[in-house]
């Protein structure tokens, strides 16, 4: 990482040459092709990420309180990150910027992980990831809405059928009656796809890894005031899930994930890359099954056809 990285991305421009029989040759192909698959393949790594994110949760609140949880994932990831704004020399962001950081920082760092830790007191992991499965098309709507996107109608019904399946599946796994945990979730989603949305806007100025490293750092006397008190009020017992789970929070989900996540959304824009969180609550079902040993409903398997069959769609429709 350099603080020289572009997060927008570069297309060469076909140059003409006059050829013998008077006609223009292309000197120079695009690029966009291969920047694309990049960049999807980029966003992908950071759905990978995230779908751990919840079983993380799960396995830290084995040992400690969901504010201690919230708060000390920040902490550690901007001890991360904040190191290596201070090795590669980052400079300090336009004050035009702050506005845009202070809602990924609210929204991703804090928001969504209180929210959604909160959730999953009550909630299992299972249920949690199919309802925050709306992510990707609440994060669509703030986009269009924010940055005057218009993706096609293509893009919208194979968004809104990826959507329907996820919610046909929450209320399968729920019985139709929302609970507390669900109140928790759907707030989790608006602040999180506001902060992805402002994220992505962002990340076409300046390194993905940017945004997110200042981003933290803004957070940074909330999070730390908040871990202090937090860890002199809420019990804490350190073991292996736990501080496992707490690791992976700040280094994966907080740090890695976002990180590809944000350069790959500046790669393909920010519609797009979104559709491919559809895939993450069914991964996130698989590691609930593998690491937390709970049942995996029957339904996933056609659930997941279904989703996969939409990405496929709006990874093709044209914004």
């Amino acid at each position: 990482m350099r603080d020289n990285d572009s997060a927008t991305t570069q297309v060469a421009i076909a140059v003409s040459a006059p050829t013998a029989a008077g006609h223009s040759a292309p000197k120079a192909a695009t690029t966009r092709g291969p920047l694309v698959s990049r960049g999807a393949l980029l966003a992908a790594l950071g759905v990978a990420c995230f779908s751990l994110t919840f079983p993380g949760t799960a396995w830290a609140l084995e040992g400690m309180g969901p504010w201690t949880v919230v708060m000390l994932r920040s902490v550690l990831a901007t001890v991360l990150i904040g190191g290596a704004l201070a090795v590669f020399r980052v400079r300090v962001p336009e004050r035009r910027h702050w506005a845009g950081i202070a809602i990924v920082a609210g929204g991703v760092f804090l928001g969504f992980p209180l929210l959604t830790t909160l959730a999953l007191q009550t909630s299992t992991t299972s249920h949690a990831a199919v309802v925050v499965g709306l992510l990707p098309l609440t994060t669509a709507a703030f986009s269009a809405v924010r940055t005057g996107a218009r993706p096609s109608r293509t893009f919208w019904v194979a968004s809104l059928i990826g959507a329907a399946v996820v919610i046909g599946f929450a209320v399968q796994q729920s019985g139709g009656a929302p609970s507390r945990g669900d109140l928790f979730l759907f707030a989790a989603l608006l602040v999180c796809a506001a902060g992805y949305t402002e994220g992505g806007r962002l990340a076409r100025y300046m390194p993905g890894w940017h945004v997110v490293g200042w981003a933290l750092v803004l957070a940074l006397p909330v999070t730390v005031t908040g871990a202090a008190i937090a860890l002199s009020t809420e019990p804490l017992h350190l073991t292996a899930h736990a501080v496992g789970g707490l690791l992976w929070l700040a280094a994966g989900s907080n740090f890695l994930g976002m990180v590809v996540w944000y350069r790959g959304m500046a790669m393909i824009g920010i519609s797009k890359a979104s559709q491919l969180q559809l895939a993450q609550p069914l991964l996130t079902l698989l590691w609930s099954v593998l690491l937390l040993g709970e049942r995996l409903p029957p339904a996933a398997p056609a659930a997941a056809l279904a989703v996969l069959a939409c990405i496929a769609v709006t990874r093709r429709a044209r914004g």
